[in-house]
């Protein structure tokens, strides 16, 4: 292990406290089959020899090529990129990308606390009375009979979909009052807020339906599943009647007995069993398949509430701007009418001498009068008119 890198070991409380810049870029952390956790400073190389994979695998996993969700199964290991977890899981141990990153560190202690095999928390703990009855040790003796490699996977699984959900809650904790305040006043600001929760959904939904279409795609093809049991793989290439295969099979492994003293200890449907049986992978994929679903679920709720919203602000711009147009209807009307008594007035205020003006001053009050009737009258009809063509409303 010492020509791959420099190794040092760490505490697992150390890891909280270390910030993530003192680290540098290309920093992997190696958890093992007891759960210990060994940062290593290897270069890819290394980390090739290491667990025996192609360069193309390893830049999968650099943070700085943007590559969709993935889950590879090699001959040796499984290579996993799901957002910022990105690890490579062999049989007895994983590797994991940027160790002191802050999405990473739960992802760390969680592997520390659950790949330990069940017999070694009943060592650890021993007579202790801090957990109650036997549900412990029922759940640990059923975490025991998984390949260490379904370990690992579940526990990544399990944080990328929880990781996923809790963004989910975040924004919709954060979208559907604001949602409700833009309903009930429209203004600059509600909108600009919806606008930035919208993009913020979009760029969320695309994230969680990458996970979801590799996880789809996985189980839809049982060679695929195939090649993730890699104890399976590792019993039937060290079984007696391969003779020395076993050790070169895996030639960077320093503990290559413990992989074959592990394998012997799956059962019998897991190791000697059919190589298509991939019956407990199916359903720990389809566990959080339907977990990442469900988030996926939510999040299309949200697109369809967030465009209900849209639709409903845009029946009211409608409506308002009907309003505004039945407004204007009822001013040009009304100006119709009024420039009809202007000309009225204009044609008996012109300057001209004219006879039958003469002796006629009681005229003027009747034509303000009938002109002014008329103009009246006018404008009733013209509404009458609008209002029987559905012009503007009761």
């Amino acid at each position: 292990m010492a020509r791959d890198g420099y190794v040092v070991p760490v505490d697992p409380q150390a890891v909280t406290s270390v910030k993530k810049k003192t680290q540098p870029a290309r920093s992997w952390i190696l958890v093992d089959a007891k759960g210990q956790g060994t940062i290593l400073d290897a270069d890819k190389h290394a980390i090739m020899n290491r667990v025996q994979i192609h360069a193309r695998d390893l830049r999968i996993l650099d943070p700085l090529l943007s590559y969709p969700s993935t889950i590879l199964g090699r001959e040796g290991a499984i290579v996993l990129n799901l957002e910022h977890i990105k690890a490579i899981i062999t049989s007895e141990e994983v590797l994991l990308r940027d160790p002191m990153d802050e999405n990473v560190i739960p992802v760390v202690e969680e592997l520390q606390r659950r790949l330990p095999p069940a017999n070694v928390f009943r060592q650890g703990h021993g007579n202790g009375k801090d957990y109650t009855g036997g549900q412990l040790d029922v759940e640990a003796g059923e975490e025991d009979e998984s390949p260490f490699e379904f370990r690992a996977l579940e526990v990544a699984l399990e944080a990328i979909c929880s990781f996923l959900a809790a963004r989910t809650t975040e924004l919709e904790t954060a979208a559907y009052p604001a949602l409700d305040e833009l309903t009930s006043k429209i203004s600059s600001r509600n909108l600009d807020r919806v606008r930035k929760l919208k993009s913020a959904m979009t760029r969320l939904t695309a994230r969680v339906q990458k996970v979801r279409d590799e996880l789809e795609q996985l189980l839809d093809d049982d060679d695929d599943m195939a090649d993730l049991y890699l104890s399976r793989k590792l019993a039937g290439v060290s079984s007696p009647a391969s003779g020395s295969g076993g050790a070169n099979w895996f030639p960077a492994s320093p503990t290559i007995g413990s992989k074959v003293s592990r394998a012997s200890r799956v059962s019998l449907a897991t190791v000697h069993g059919d190589e298509n049986d991939v019956e407990e992978l199916e359903m720990l994929l389809e566990a959080y398949f339907m977990q990442i679903d469900s988030t996926l679920n939510k999040l299309t709720t949200l697109r369809e509430y967030i465009d209900d919203t849209e639709d409903y602000i845009n029946i009211q711009l409608d409506n308002h701007r009907n309003q505004l147009i039945q407004l204007e209807l009822y001013l040009s009307s009304g100006t119709v009418c009024l420039t009809i008594y202007s000309l009225v007035a204009g044609v008996f205020g012109m300057n001209i001498p004219y006879t039958w003006n003469d002796n006629h001053g009681y005229m003027f009050k009747w034509v303000v009068i009938v002109t002014g009737a008329f103009c009246a009258s006018l404008f009733v009809v013209l509404m009458t008119y609008a209002r029987y063509k559905g012009l503007v409303g009761s």
